[in-house]
């Protein structure tokens, strides 16, 4: 019973399984997470039946909403994005259900400040992330990049020479350069978190974090 409550409580319904939605639910569902998705698109019904939990409906209609129990789901995600008015009244239909987190994709920041007016509680705009994300790792040495809230970044990357064959304390790469060297991944070996003796190699990864700025200039030294 407590197992059940707790899948309950960890359930995630899903809106729209359009490229950003149905990536969505396959990964929650291959997580092990209870998911529900609801398409209105036969054909995507069709295409995803059978690899995933989801029903066919129309989620701008309350009603529909109501009749698959919508109300119990403690997390929604809106994925549709392409029709304005079908987003914003699907997350209003949410709102209206007193869903306690209300996750909306957004194609504009005029999109987004509707989704937020009417009671979304996140808002993602995936097409600009992936964009910002990727010009950032082609423009130096990062091989991934997750930008936080207040500039605060985290950063996957080659060590510039400076490092490599020295000690994390040794290269004071803190002190000269303001950021901070989270952990060290040799290759074929796991990730492992730096301490002041970690030595960095030429074929090592490293994981920095700090001010966006700061690590844009870093990922730029030789």
């Amino acid at each position: 019973m407590a197992d059940k409550q707790q899948a309950r409580n960890s359930s995630v319904l899903v809106i729209g399984l359009g490229r950003f939605g149905a990536a969505l639910a396959a990964t929650l569902d291959r997580l092990g997470r209870e998911v529900l998705a609801v398409e209105r698109s036969s054909e995507l019904v069709q295409q995803w039946s059978g690899r995933l939990p989801l029903v066919e409906a129309d989620a701008t209609n309350p009603e529909a909403l109501d009749q698959l129990g919508a109300e119990e789901f403690p997390v929604a995600v809106v994925g549709v994005g392409t029709s304005l008015e079908a987003s914003v009244l699907i997350t209003g239909n949410l709102v209206d259900l007193g869903m306690p987190q209300i996750w909306a994709k957004a194609i504009s920041a005029e999109h987004g400040r509707i989704l937020r007016r009417i009671g979304a509680h996140h808002v993602v705009y995936p097409e600009y992330d992936a964009g910002q994300r990727v010009a950032h790792m082609v423009s130096g040495k990062m091989l991934d990049y997750i930008e936080m809230e207040d500039d605060f970044t985290i950063v996957k990357m080659r060590p510039p020479r400076e490092m490599q064959g020295f000690t994390v304390k040794e290269s004071d790469i803190r002190r000269k350069y303001g950021i901070t060297v989270i952990g060290v991944k040799p290759p074929g070996e796991p990730f492992e978190y730096a301490s002041p003796t970690t030595r960095v190699n030429a074929d090592d990864l490293i994981i920095v974090s700090g001010d966006t700025v700061l690590l844009e200039k870093f990922a730029q030294r030789p």
